[in-house]
């Protein structure tokens, strides 16, 4: 049984994988409000920059472990360090339950930023087992669970936090701890013996990675757009839930409502619509779209004056969804299968680099502009930034195309 080679439904194995990871994430987002004004006393503009705080936390432990994890696989395979990363899922959730005190939730985040690697590797596996027809629409199916995963985690936080700050995480844990004995049992290996490489700390580095990906100019080059793509969406997990309570009075139910909607629209576009919309015009005019949408729905968060507003702007929110699965097939295409888990290591270590800082960015605005001692007050600047950061992206992403066809020419 764990030998087997990966069949037909190698794709269901890790989306079900991934789709465990999301909605025990999802059901952190609606209770960590509370949570932290519990264990600190602190208001919520004080509150979100613990949270702030916290994801710096989780970013930063990835940014050292994911070219580890990502190194490894490409050594040993991807399945031992999927089901690493998942035990270390669940032992997150078990301190962050028990906590009794903000340190326990800092530490609770130091395993689960170890824990990174299942992203990463879920990413090479995926590279393993598709082609040059299949590649974007199967990313885009990962973004798809994930999705699936925020309508069905801030769901159940938010039902669960009813009950106690702590229930969810309890339930978080439980459903960590089904995911590993999933993996454990089920989830066969798809990097095949002759396609491994040797291990090497100089290159299970961050830097050590990027230096490997120079070799890859395109690659190399939209590394930038991904570190303006990634920090302006860092303005969701970190502000979302503390914006919309703020502004429009929203519940813990309401917050994880609003959610469940936004991970619907994914679930649409990057599980059924974005494999229609790459075929007829390609991952290169999907990716645009896809920015330009997400720059537009920034804006409109932002200028939301009713609860309703905001979700008119989830609606083709889902649209910016569009731009991540088809940057990171360009950027696939580009390196040979036994490179696969280097790639995705640097691609994750991108995000935990900007997780590091974006969010300590976004909640510094949010509690700037939400002061009512500070003369603009703004609950939403978190959101404009976000607007402006990612129509950068979208200017650069332009530059990389043009870099691409010069050198295919």
């Amino acid at each position: 049984m764990l030998s087997r080679s990966p069949g037909r439904f190698a794709v269901l194995f890790i989306l079900i994988t991934i789709l465990l990871d999301a909605i025990t994430f999802g059901i952190l987002v609606p209770v960590l409000p509370a949570l932290i004004t519990e264990l600190t006393g602190e208001n919520l503009g004080k509150a979100a920059t613990y949270n702030g705080i916290l994801m710096f936390i989780h970013a930063f432990m990835q940014f050292i472990f994911a070219p580890i994890f990502g190194n490894l696989s490409d050594r040993f395979g991807r399945r031992p360090i999927l089901l690493i990363s998942m035990s270390m899922f669940g032992i997150n959730y078990i301190v962050m339950g028990l906590a009794t005190s903000v340190t326990w939730l800092f530490i609770g985040k130091l395993f689960a930023g170890i824990a990174g690697g299942t992203v990463t590797t879920a990413n090479a596996y995926i590279a393993d087992i598709s082609d040059e027809q299949n590649r974007a629409k199967n990313f885009a199916l990962i973004s798809a669970a994930m999705g699936l995963g925020f309508i069905l985690g801030p769901t159940i936080g938010g039902v669960l936090g009813e009950y106690g700050t702590r229930v969810p995480l309890f339930f978080a844990a439980f459903l960590a701890f089904i995911n590993l004995i999933y993996g454990f049992f089920i989830l066969p290996e798809t990097l095949k013996k002759e396609d491994r490489r040797a291990f090497s700390w100089a290159r299970a580095n961050t830097i050590g990675t990027f230096k490997q990906m120079k070799n890859f100019p395109v690659v190399f080059a939209l590394f930038g757009v991904l570190i303006f793509h990634l920090s302006a969406q860092m303005s969701h997990p970190s502000t979302w839930a503390f914006y919309t309570m703020l502004k429009f009075d929203w519940s813990v139910q309401q917050v994880g409502f609003s959610l469940s909607v936004y991970g619907c629209m994914t679930l649409f576009v990057q599980g059924f619509a974005i494999g229609y919309i790459v075929k007829r015009i390609g991952e290169e005019k999907t990716a645009i779209i896809g920015l330009i949408t997400a720059s537009v729905c920034f804006i409109g968060f932002a200028s939301a004056t009713e609860g309703w507003m905001i979700y008119a702007w989830l609606i083709p929110g889902g649209f910016a969804g569009l731009a991540l699965p088809s940057i990171r097939s360009i950027m696939s295409k580009q390196v040979p299968p036994n490179r696969q888990g280097e790639l995705q290591g640097a691609i994750t270590s991108i995000q935990s680099f900007v997780a590091m800082f974006a969010p300590l960015m976004m909640t510094q605005i949010f509690n700037i502009f939400t002061d009512i001692s500070f003369k603009y007050y703004i609950p939403g600047a978190p959101f404009y930034t976000s607007g402006v950061i990612i129509f950068i992206a979208f200017i650069l992403f332009l530059r990389c195309l043009r870099l691409n066809k010069e050198i295919n020419n």
